[in-house]
């Protein structure tokens, strides 16, 4: 997950990405025409390692584009994913035809400051009303996230973990 957050780390998040990793562009504030340069840059290097890049937001930013997150409905090509908080937003995934889901937050964030972090048995509960991949999201470190993995996610996501020491 991207966010002006991170700054030049987010050359550094990149570049940890593991081979089958993605990307999703959430670069919400940054002025539409340094967003779109931003996202070629990144669409770049994703292309080169075999990264997924999905666009988050309403504007279009390259003619390519891997997928779309949290869009109202699925794209003509590539893959929808969603983030969910609840069961419910889980089956409304389901019926929005998403491929992949992120359970969030599964503890606390920064990116959500004050938002009540849904714990490990409360996140698998939810995952369990998808019947594609989950990833676990918020709060998420490397540890953090293998354990998820042995509790049957698919993956896990992350911000900051990805740029801490």
């Amino acid at each position: 997950m991207t966010d002006e957050r991170l700054g030049d780390g987010l050359w550094t998040a990149i570049d940890k990405l593991p081979p089958g990793g993605g990307i999703v562009f959430r670069h919400y504030r940054t002025p539409l025409a340094k967003r779109r340069r931003l996202f070629a840059a990144i669409q770049e290097i994703a292309d080169r390692r075999g990264l997924l890049l999905v666009r988050a937001g309403a504007d279009r930013l390259a003619a390519r584009e891997d997928g779309l997150h949290n869009a109202a409905r699925r794209p003509e090509h590539g893959l929808l994913s969603r983030a969910v908080h609840s069961r419910r937003e889980a089956l409304a995934a389901t019926r929005a035809g998403a491929d992949l889901i992120f359970v969030s937050p599964v503890f606390t964030t920064r990116s959500h400051p004050g938002a009540a972090a849904l714990g490990l048995a409360r996140a698998r509960a939810i995952a369990r009303h998808f019947p594609g991949p989950t990833i676990a999201l918020g709060g998420v470190t490397p540890a953090r996230g293998r354990r998820m993995m042995r509790f049957g996610f698919y993956g896990w996501a992350a911000i900051d973990a990805w740029i801490a020491d």
